[in-house]
């Protein structure tokens, strides 16, 4: 995937991120070229004259201003002030990740050929994109109704020039005209014609952007969820019943489904998780003095594929929403060709954000769900009561003299309480805005916002898991050794081993865990574990 074209049909999840994290080059296709340059050839010839009626944002004012004419000899100005009135985010600002998939969505967009603007102005915000120009965008500002007014604004006050504007370009924080300078994008000083700037700053276009890369992150976050719970499991030599294949089908969910077979996956090859492991009897282990088979082990073991399943079936409902989203025409006004061959503006509302609020809440929510059951498998470990004997708090010996992992696994319980606040729906908010005219809103960019914080946080989780199922299973190595690894699981563990050997005794606890949160958040685990044993579903 050397070049990603965008037709306004087919844009990918998958391609945003190659755009996005990869700097793939972006092109717009041809037949798309050739669409927006007939339409907006119609537009200049019949209605950039003083005769053509009101059309809102074209000939006349936005927002309450709407019934206000505004003559065409006035219109470059007007589309100046545009940009200067709604430049009215504040924060800090978006990471340049999030401000290449803004500008790579709002590209796709025009592909569409119904938002009426230049072909010259689309061919300097994907130069803009190709040469890395990075505009400022400030984060906070936009309440997902009139789609990204703001972000946006910011956006076209880079392409524009504009003085105040700023941008980064090969990493370095610049005023706009010198960062279109250095990047080669001349004229510095660039005049918006009509229906320019309000198709440039109306539309789902950020909060598509970020969502989009959330849920890209969300769904490898899902199989290294999967891949920490197979280390859990092998680490309390859990049984195995309860991923059987049947069990599953019968349930007719196909995220269950999906989940139990990774499991299967993961753990294949596995002797800690056969009962004649779970004969060794372990030191620590004083409620089974004497062997009894295990029979069922604890919801957060038992139940993984059932809660991950469902987790996996909501990020596929919101992935595929974002699918369509990224490959929508969603500013104001939209032109159409009618039967007559003749164009016609029509005002609606693709800008406002509700499908996106929906499913960005949904996918916090389901995240939260990985953290929760992870930090319980978490808890499990450290409890001899619970996971069969491991030594209290996975302390070296002697226990008392060293404490173990009592504290790393209380940040765990701290962030998914933090997760807990963070699911409260944006969606469900509401706040009235310029002077009612915006009287409904969808919060969408605050629940993007949020589930990001989500997958950040849950991140941390699955490293405090994998790193303290990795240091059980070498804590038994004495007993349990000439037991097997799943050939999935040994995959994780040897590649956290690369990086973090076991501790056997207290020692510096970040040592220990921000590499492996670090290889969490890189995608490292998932990544040999796949060269390793194929793809995971």
């Amino acid at each position: 995937m050397d070049t990603i074209i965008l037709d306004g049909q087919t844009l990918s999840i998958e391609a945003v991120v190659e755009v996005t994290r990869n700097f793939k080059i972006a092109e717009i296709s041809q037949p798309c070229r050739d669409e927006i340059i007939k339409v907006r050839q119609y537009i200049e010839k019949n209605w950039m004259t003083s005769e053509a009626p009101p059309t809102y944002g074209f000939n006349t004012g936005v927002g309450k201003l709407k019934y206000l004419n505004i003559d065409m000899d006035q219109n470059d100005t007007f589309q100046n002030n545009l940009i200067l009135s709604h430049c009215g985010c504040v924060g800090e600002p978006a990471s340049e990740e999030v401000v290449r998939a803004t500008m790579v969505v709002r590209l796709n967009a025009f592909c569409q050929g119904v938002s009426g603007l230049r072909i010259e102005v689309i061919d300097r915000l994907l130069a803009m994109l190709n040469q890395r120009v990075h505009p400022v965008i400030p984060i906070q500002g936009s309440v997902g109704a009139s789609g990204d007014l703001g972000p946006l604004a910011h956006m076209v006050a880079t392409l524009v020039g504009l003085p105040q504007a700023e941008a980064y370009y090969q990493g370095e924080r610049l005023p706009a005209p010198e960062a279109l300078k250095r990047a080669g994008i001349t004229p510095i000083s660039y005049q918006l014609k009509a229906k320019d700037c309000l198709a440039l700053i109306n539309g789902t276009t950020m909060f598509a952007g970020m969502a989009a890369l959330n849920c890209y992150d969300a769904n490898r976050l899902a199989k290294e969820a999967e891949i920490s719970g197979a280390l859990s499991l092998e680490a309390v030599r859990g049984e195995m019943a309860a991923f059987d294949d049947r069990i599953h089908q019968v349930r007719r969910q196909k995220g269950q489904i999906d989940s139990a077979s990774n499991i299967r996956f993961l753990v294949a090859g596995s002797e800690r998780t056969t009962e004649k492991s779970r004969e060794v009897h372990l030191p620590h282990d004083v409620l089974n003095p004497e062997y009894k088979p295990r029979i069922q082990d604890v919801y957060s073991l038992r139940c993984l594929p059932q809660v991950q399943g469902a987790v996996r079936d909501n990020l596929a409902y919101a992935s595929g929403l974002l699918e369509k989203e990224i490959n929508a025409a969603t500013d104001n006004p939209l032109v159409f060709w009618n039967e007559a061959g003749e164009l016609e503006f029509f005002s609606g509302g693709n800008f406002h954000g509700e499908p996106i609020a929906f499913a960005m809440d949904i996918l916090a929510m389901s995240l939260t769900e990985l953290g929760n059951i992870s930090e319980r498998r978490t808890f499990n470990m450290l409890d001899p009561t619970l996971s069969y004997g491991l030594p209290p708090n996975l302390a070296g010996e002697p226990a008392g003299l060293n404490y173990g992992y009592g504290i790393i696994a209380c940040a765990a319980s701290a962030i998914v309480s933090e997760n807990k606040t963070l699911c409260f729906p944006a969606s469900v908010d509401n706040v009235s805005t310029k002077s009612n005219q915006e009287d409904h809103v969808s919060m969408a960019p605050w629940a993007t916002r949020k589930a990001k914080s989500v997958i950040d946080n849950v991140r941390k989780v699955l490293g405090i898991e994998c790193m303290l199922a990795a240091e059980a299973i070498s804590l038994t190595e004495p007993q349990l050794g000439q037991f097997k690894l799943g050939n999935g699981t040994q995959a994780a563990f040897d590649c956290i081993r690369r990086e973090v050997e076991p501790a056997f005794q207290d020692s510096y606890l970040p040592l220990q865990s921000e590499p492996v949160i670090k290889m969490i958040e890189k995608g490292n685990i998932l990544d040999s574990v796949e060269e390793a044993i194929g793809p995971l579903r």
